[in-house]
């Protein structure tokens, strides 16, 4: 293939573990999914993943004031520096321990981490512009905690920040060491310390426990009254005192807290999934409201004050609240167990996602965001799949049931089942949608229904197997179905021919697929080989060993070597692209592979995952961390020092310390199902870690004015009338986003000059440009200016606009609609005036002939 497939996005998951971190201007927020991060645009309703990898999951994120700076931290203390205009990674850092907190100064030229009982103070990189061989230098290392710090937080001046604890107290450190006299502990909690936080003038401190219990302090005397004499007090007597203890009163801990120090809002989120919003310092109740059935595990406020954002990663949740109209912004919850199966929608719009949650989730492909959930089933979801006309989704499940789903309306209008309990494992449906047929791993026979009576029409009976995989012909009447068997069936639906002849195969069959003309059928086996035979023949036209290229992957269990584990030497799906010259193969392995099916090579091999918290992304294990117990990751050396209360489930009744025999099992990578796009320029995978997105789509394109700080209306109108930069100030015209500069700029450019800076105008401001000439096209007299540029702009990039039609269907529509109304006025106006356009004609014929014969 002439074009590469690059990762362009993660979805399936929107929070997993860790802090979640609002941008400056408080529109865009950011959230760890697993070993990488995302971006949540809350303001364009769009979202993109980070293309970069951690090799274990991430802990902590942070932000720099500027928004140019992200810094992500892994459970190792492995830092990576990234650019997060550009999305490129800069540095990559070792902070040697896992890190509890991490953030940078507010006036962004210090970083503050929190390794266990220390606090490292780093200078940010190039915070001064200045060429530095080494990024990251220490400033110093704070020490005092006696147990492990859980949050810190910056005053507003830079000059001090607070630590909490478990060891029951929260301290005041000093950057400079002319402050350091302001260092002190503040004690008397009962618990575990989460938040401590400056008010806005910083004369009073706000800490809060997980008891739930918030103590406020000053920086006064003990006992002292206003009436005293405050000049005759000495300032070694003057320190940080409770002035008022309150508490939240919630039958639950405290797991979360974030303060607001401009409007003196307190946010605290529960561990029954109760959140309460409180006003300091009179500690008023604003409203408490339940969004989670589990813990909220963090909480953030953007600069306004305005959204709240939540993290809760039992159920994968991430919400957006707007408190003072108490309406969400966001509320995305992804899959919080593995998805089986994945499909795309016929225009290629959407895509569809089944999981063992036994929830059917809809995303959106451009956005990301998920768009309806549907939880009607009540067991895993092992098959969902499109009907080719009309907006039909149908879906297989372990209860027993086979759902057709309307994606207009948003319902389920027909259940399926068969006549004995049975669960579904394999499903496909007629082209037409009127046919659904679907198979059991507990029966040996294909179940067929009509979609429009919902009877069961037929059972059809050979394999002498569970059916593993089953898929129609495009033509509608051939359906291929795969068995443990070792044979593939192609069965004739509405023919008269009932004899099947199978196509053997070497061993049991896992997956197959067919070509989209219907010709070939591309067969995975048990052995790792994908043969392909040609359906109308009955014979084999082709085989790929993929042995050796999917294999790789070992479990920190095994005694034997990636190379020799046969766990991961098959395929278990299998995709055609849309001219069927290419096919991609995934299963119990962290690779994708893609063929060429004419050559039998593989082109290109794709590694899912890098993450080290899954098993089988390793193919060499370090010989020191075996021992004799096992593995070292198995074996709790953390001994009372393991909050089990925080890791595991009370599973036991009346257990209060979690249940010790509960194991940690980590999950194993792999790829449960992968489909080609319709349009052919991109291709999803669900795996381990979600929904994974590669598209020959993913150039990000640069705006070169974002680095460029003296974008005004006067610079613009310089650029057009002294400079004659055209292009230059279209583009800062867009920038300030000002209607009339834009206006004004739009008009100036000469007709001749339309062609040359239409080619030249950024792609990020085309959808911008094209709304523009939408909005003004039916007002406006310059009806052919507006047509030129519309002739240019689809000249030039006709072939960008085609590629990302479904990102720029609406500005098209826009521009249709306008140019369509604009000729329908004109029509109008012709018709109205054809008798009077007539007589003027004539009238001229006869005045031309008056004057030929008055001059002869």
């Amino acid at each position: 293939m002439k074009t590469e497939f690059k990762f362009s996005n993660l979805l399936g998951t929107v929070y997993r573990q860790g802090n979640l971190v609002f941008t400056p201007d408080g529109t865009c927020i950011l959230s760890p999914v697993g070993n990488r991060v995302s971006c949540f645009d809350l303001v364009n309703n769009k979202s993109f993943t980070f293309s970069y990898e951690h090799r274990k999951n991430i802990s902590r994120i942070a932000l720099n004031p500027r928004a140019t700076l992200l810094l992500s931290v892994d459970e190792d203390g492995k830092a990576i520096l990234v650019n997060f205009i550009r999305r490129t990674v800069i540095y990559h850092f070792n902070f040697k321990g896992r890190a509890n907190d991490i953030s940078f100064s507010p006036d962004g030229k210090y970083i503050s981490i929190t390794t266990f009982r220390q606090i490292q103070l780093w200078r940010t990189p190039n915070y001064n512009e200045d060429r530095e061989f080494a990024p990251f230098i220490r400033h110093r290392i704070y020490t005092g905690h006696h147990a492990e710090i859980t949050a810190l937080n910056w005053s507003r001046d830079s000059r001090f920040f607070l630590t909490t604890s478990k060891d029951l107290t929260a301290r005041i450190y000093s950057v400079n060491s002319d402050d350091s006299v302001a260092a002190t502990v503040l004690a008397g909690h009962r618990d575990a310390v989460i938040g401590a936080y400056f008010s806005s003038d910083q004369e009073t401190i706000y800490t809060v426990s997980r008891d739930g219990a918030l103590f406020t302090w000053k920086y006064q005397v003990p006992g002292f009254k206003d009436n005293d004499d405050v000049m005759d007090i000495e300032e070694e007597r003057v320190r940080w005192t409770t002035v008022r203890r309150d508490y939240f009163k919630q039958d639950a801990k405290a797991r979360c807290a974030a303060f607001h120090s401009d409007t003196n809002i307190l946010v605290v989120g529960f561990s029954s999934g109760v959140f309460g919003i409180y006003e300091l310092p009179d500690f008023n109740m604003v409203h408490t409201l339940s969004i989670s059935q589990n813990d909220i595990d963090f909480v953030t406020i953007n600069k306004t004050g305005e959204w709240l954002a939540f993290g809760a990663s039992k159920l994968g949740q991430l919400l957006v609240w707007e408190w003072q109209s108490e309406s969400y912004i966001l509320k995305q919850q992804g899959h919080y167990d593995a998805i089986n199966c994945l499909t795309y929608s016929p225009d290629g719009s959407k895509i569809i996602t089944g999981a063992d949650d036994g929830k059917i989730k809809v995303w959106d492909a451009v956005s990301g965001f998920a768009i309806v959930t549907f939880t009607e089933h009540i067991s895993a979801i092992t098959a969902i799949e499109f009907s080719k006309r009309g907006n039909v989704l149908f879906s297989a499940s372990l209860d027993g049931s086979i759902r057709a789903w309307d994606l207009i309306r948003y319902r389920n209008f027909r259940t399926f089942t068969a006549l004995e309990r049975l669960q579904f494992s394999s499903l496909a449906v007629d082209p037409s949608g009127e046919v659904v047929c679907a198979g059991s791993l507990d029966d040996f026979d294909i179940h067929l229904w009509s979609v429009q009576t919902g009877q069961l029409l037929d059972r059809l009976s050979g394999h002498e197997g569970p059916i593993s995989c089953l898929s129609f012909a495009d033509d509608g009447g051939t359906l291929a179905s795969a068995s443990w068997d070792k044979t593939v069936r192609i069965w004739d639906i509405f023919g008269r021919h009932v004899s099947v002849e199978p196509f053997e195969q070497q061993a049991d069959v896992l997956a197959i697929a067919l070509r989209p003309d219907s010709k070939q059928v591309a067969v995975a086996t048990l052995d790792g080989q994908i043969s392909f035979w040609d359906v109308s023949m009955g014979r084999q036209v082709g085989i790929i060993d993929g042995r050796n290229d999917t294999s790789g992957g070992r479990y920190i269990e095994d005694r034997f070597t990636a190379k020799n584990s046969a766990r991961s030497k098959s395929f278990r799906t299998l995709s055609y692209n849309s001219d069927g010259s290419c096919i991609l193969a995934g299963g119990n392995s962290k690779y994708i592979c893609l063929y060429d099916i004419d050559n039998e090579v593989l082109l290109r091999k794709y590694t899912i995952s890098r993450n080290m918290s899954l098993e089988g992304t390793v193919d060499f294990l370090n010989s020191k961390n075996m021992t004799d117990g096992g593995p070292l990751q198995l074996v709790d050396d953390a001994g009372e020092a393991s909050d089990l209360e925080d890791r595991i489930d009370k599973t036991l009744p009346g257990a209060s310390r979690g249940d010790l025999s509960a194991r940690r099992v980590k999950p194993a990578i792999r790829t449960a199902a992968i489909r080609f796009s319709p349009t052919g320029r991109a291709f999803a995978a669900a795996s381990t870690e979600g929904l994974l997105i590669y598209s020959v789509d993913d150039e990000f394109y640069f705006d070169p004015f974002d680095l460029d700080v003296d974008v005004t209306p006067a610079n613009t109108l310089a650029a057009l009338h002294r400079e004659h930069d055209y292009l230059k100030a279209l583009v800062m015209s867009f920038r300030l986003n000002e209607r009339y500069l834009i206006h004004q700029i739009y008009e100036s450019i000469q007709t001749r000059d339309i062609p040359i800076v239409a080619r030249r105008v950024p792609v990020v401001y085309l959808a911008q440009l094209l709304r523009f000439i939408a909005s003004i096209i039916e007002d406006s007299p310059h009806l052919e200016f507006h047509l030129r540029w519309i002739d240019a702009l689809l000249t030039s990039h006709g072939q960008f606009l085609k590629s990302r039609r479904i990102e720029y269907a609406s500005d098209l529509r826009g521009i249709q609609k306008s140019v369509a109304k604009v000729q329908q006025d004109l029509v109008r106006l012709s018709d109205e005036n054809a008798y009077l356009l007539t007589y003027l004609l004539k009238e001229k014929e006869s005045f031309d002939s008056y004057m030929y014969i008055a001059t002869n």
